[in-house]
This record gives C-alpha cells, sequence and structure tokens, in this order.
C-alpha cells in the first residue's frame, strides 16, 4: 500500500514538472517572439519618414545607398546640367541658377562659367530676349571605380525672336562623394568637368 502511494506520489511530481517544462518553453517562446517582433518593428518605423511636400502627408522609407547610387548618381548630373544650361533673359534668374550649378561642381564648372561671362554669352542672353532649354537624353555613369567618371548627353533649344536653334551638347568628368547639405543633397561633387562639344543641328526660322 505504502508502495503504490509512492509511486502515484512519484508519478504526480513527474507530471507536475513535465508540465511546469513545457509551461517555462511557452513563456519562453512567447517571449522571444514578443522580443523580435518589438525589434522588427521599431526598426521599420525608423526607417519610415514622413514629409510633407506640399501639405500632404507622404511616406518615405530609408534604403541603402548602395541600392540607389546610380539613380542619385544621374540625379545629381542631370540637376547640375539643367541649373547650368537652362537659362532665362533675367540676370537674376540666372544669376540663381548659376549658384546652385556652382554648389554641385568643384572649379572647373566656375571657369566654364567665367569663361562664357567674359565672352558675354550671359549679356547676350538678356539682351537678346534669348531662352535656352535643356534636355537630358542620357547620362553614362562608370561606378565600378572611384572617383565615378560620367558623360553626359543633352540638347540644348535656343530661342531667339526670329530663330530656334537645337544643338548637340556633351560633357563629361567625375563625381567625388562629399556631406549631404541643404544645396547638395545628394552629396556628390562634380570634378573635372567640361564640355567635350556643342554644335548646331538645326537652325529654325520662327
Amino acid at each position: 500500500m505504502m508502495f503504490t502511494k509512492a509511486k502515484n506520489i512519484d508519478t504526480t511530481f513527474r507530471q507536475f514538472r513535465l508540465f511546469c517544462f513545457l509551461i517555462t518553453c511557452c513563456s519562453s517562446a512567447i517571449t522571444c517572439f514578443t522580443i523580435y517582433r518589438s525589434i522588427s518593428v521599431e526598426s521599420s518605423r525608423n526607417e519610415t519618414v514622413l514629409i510633407l511636400p506640399t501639405g500632404k502627408v507622404v511616406e518615405a522609407v530609408t534604403t541603402d545607398r548602395k541600392e540607389n547610387l546610380s539613380a542619385e548618381i544621374r540625379d545629381h548630373i542631370r540637376t547640375f546640367h539643367e541649373y547650368f544650361f537652362w537659362l532665362e533673359p533675367d540676370d537674376r534668374l540666372i544669376q540663381s541658377r548659376i549658384s546652385r550649378a556652382l554648389y554641385l561642381a568643384d572649379g572647373s564648372a566656375k571657369r566654364e562659367y567665367e569663361n562664357l561671362k567674359e565672352s558675354g554669352f550671359y549679356t547676350n542672353i538678356i539682351s537678346g530676349n534669348v531662352t535656352q532649354r535643356i534636355t537630358i537624353d542620357s547620362i553614362q555613369v562608370s561606378n565600378n571605380g572611384y572617383p565615378y567618371t560620367f558623360r553626359c548627353f543633352a540638347r540644348l533649344e535656343i530661342t531667339r525672336p526670329t530663330t530656334v536653334a537645337l544643338r548637340n551638347l556633351v560633357t563629361e568628368g567625375r563625381l567625388r562623394e562629399v556631406k549631404r547639405s541643404n544645396l547638395n543633397s545628394h552629396g556628390f561633387l562634380i570634378e573635372n568637368w567640361s564640355v567635350t562639344e556643342n554644335r548646331d543641328i538645326s537652325v529654325k526660322q520662327r
């Protein structure tokens, strides 16, 4: 009789110990899962930014720069060329756009600007009521090595009071990474920039 009671107690103790072990395992698993999900949600939240471009809330997600390197390089080059070559017969507007362009490039762009200025190019734009537009056809970028090299192929449309001229424009240079700023959002600096081709394609009467 005593032996049977001892056996029942031992069996009950083993069952209780197994039950406690299972409860502990389940609790640990739930705790680990909760911690993992909390970290994942917090990490995802940190990668999400809300911006207000036009008074409307827009969600933006941060990514590794390497994922968008080519796109950022091309947009930097495109932005620089649009600031530098998109001109109106307005001195203040020209100065504003050139100033923005020069924040995106080194002294090579400033030298090109000074050469154009000394030749009377901007004076002729203003006095002749000339409008110049640029269309980027393609941008070739080699980002295998550093600094990155590029060639930009574009067209200039120059509208004068009596004619519209279309010119072929090719430029080249390289890019160095710098600190991002409000005036240089991509964090690149164009170096050794030069115009390798700038010739008329056609001239039409208005």
